[in-house]
């Protein structure tokens, strides 16, 4: 089994309704409790961003600074700062240090690496590169949010489904951004009654290449998300994933090249329709993915809120054991309120999973009851007025 990536300490400034934390996990599993509204969250994406990208609720900088009520401009947060930095052991690289942190509303806009505006990141004390980080650090997560996939459109599903991508094919995200920018250069010459064909063919062609590479990308993690499945989640209902999507379906196949080829032409013919609709009407930006209970054949948008909820968790739970596997080292688990809408059935097969897993997870739920099958790995913890404390093991 590969080892487990572990993080050792982790401290906060100015963060939500955090003034000042440090916490050291003390357990493989730690069981973060408290009231609605009381910071459980708030932790869980504070250690999210010590990952690449934008943390587990996607939330503007300017959302992430502490402001308690009545502030002043000398007190801490109200210049909108916040940092969070973070202890791990790798199995392979040792000790590594990771921050993060929004300089003072005022500073000069940019960051060392290459970070969001006035975002800073930074790698055993220099600064660094989003990338630089993912090669140390790996988490997947689970949100009561991410429930909302099922019921909101296609672009939903396609960003859910690029996120799973992105941690086990590094270029995916260079080739999206690349098709991206192409087909927005293809659309402002398509508005253009002067538009040179050569250029737009030069686009196209660039066009078909990265949907391509997108394309193929998205199908491979979907294969081998179908194959880790069925053994990473015993108890949990199986869940199926398909990509609807004509390049990806060419591409099982056909040769890549090939399909390059059809794309490009296929652009071509269709400019005259694509300028007055005023977009692309084929590319990877319109694939839709379907996600069904295998056992039933039935669409997880026409099921119940529990069946949505233990289908998320199969897919969630699959994709790290993927991670594991293919990058030889199990990532954090954060599952935000994970029981929440599961029958005792699932939620005990649920348990038993985290029971049995090599990664080491964070949990949060209103209440400790739930998890008490855990107590055995498990640290127990409750939140509340900014500070963290730790309870007798589930007594």
């Amino acid at each position: 089994m590969p080892a487990s990536l572990h993080l050792q300490r982790i401290s906060l400034r100015t963060f939500r309704n955090y003034d000042l934390l440090t916490w050291q996990p003390g357990a493989a599993i730690s069981v973060i409790t408290g009231p609605n509204g009381a910071g459980k969250t708030n932790l869980l994406e504070a250690v999210s961003l010590l990952a690449p990208g934008r943390g587990l609720r996607g939330a503007r900088l300017s959302e992430l600074a502490r402001r308690a009520p009545g502030a002043s401009a000398e007190q801490a947060g109200a210049d909108g700062s916040w940092a969070v930095a973070g202890r791990f052991m790798h199995p392979s690289h040792g000790r590594v240090e990771v921050a993060t942190g929004a300089l003072p509303e005022g500073s000069p806009k940019g960051s060392p690496g290459g970070a969001t505006e006035r975002r800073v990141l930074r790698l055993d004390g220099e600064p660094a590169s989003q990338a630089a980080i993912a090669e140390r650090v790996a988490m997947v997560w689970l949100t009561p949010e991410m429930a909302r996939l099922f019921h909101e459109g296609p672009a939903g599903r396609r960003r859910f489904l690029d996120r799973l991508v992105y941690a086990l094919e590094p270029g995916h995200a260079r080739e999206l951004a690349a098709y991206e920018t192409a087909m927005s250069g293809r659309n402002r010459l398509l508005s253009r009654p002067d538009a040179d064909p050569a250029w737009l063919a030069a686009i196209e062609e660039s066009m078909a290449r990265h949907a391509v590479a997108v394309a193929a990308s998205r199908n491979l993690v979907l294969a081998r998300l179908g194959r880790i499945l069925p053994a990473a989640t015993p108890g949990l209902p199986l869940a199926e994933l398909a990509l609807t999507c004509p390049i990806a379906e060419r591409l099982a196949r056909e040769p890549a090249l090939s399909v390059e080829e059809w794309l490009a032409r296929a652009l071509s013919g269709r400019r005259a329709a694509d300028r007055e609709a005023g977009g692309a009407s084929l590319g990877v930006h319109r694939s839709e993915l379907a996600i069904r209970d295998a056992a039933s054949g039935a669409a997880a948008v026409r099921a119940s809120t529990g069946q949505q909820k233990a289908l998320l968790l199969a897919v969630v739970l699959a994709h790290a054991a993927l991670v594991a596997e293919r990058r030889g080292v199990t990532p954090l688990l954060l599952l935000d309120e994970p029981a929440v809408h599961l029958d005792a059935a699932r939620r005990g097969a649920l348990l038993a999973i985290l029971a049995g897993h090599e990664a080491q997870i964070l949990l949060t739920g209103t209440d400790a009851e739930p998890f008490r099958p855990l107590g055995g790995r498990a640290e127990l913890l409750r939140v509340g007025e900014g500070r963290l404390a730790t309870l007798d093991r589930f007594a």
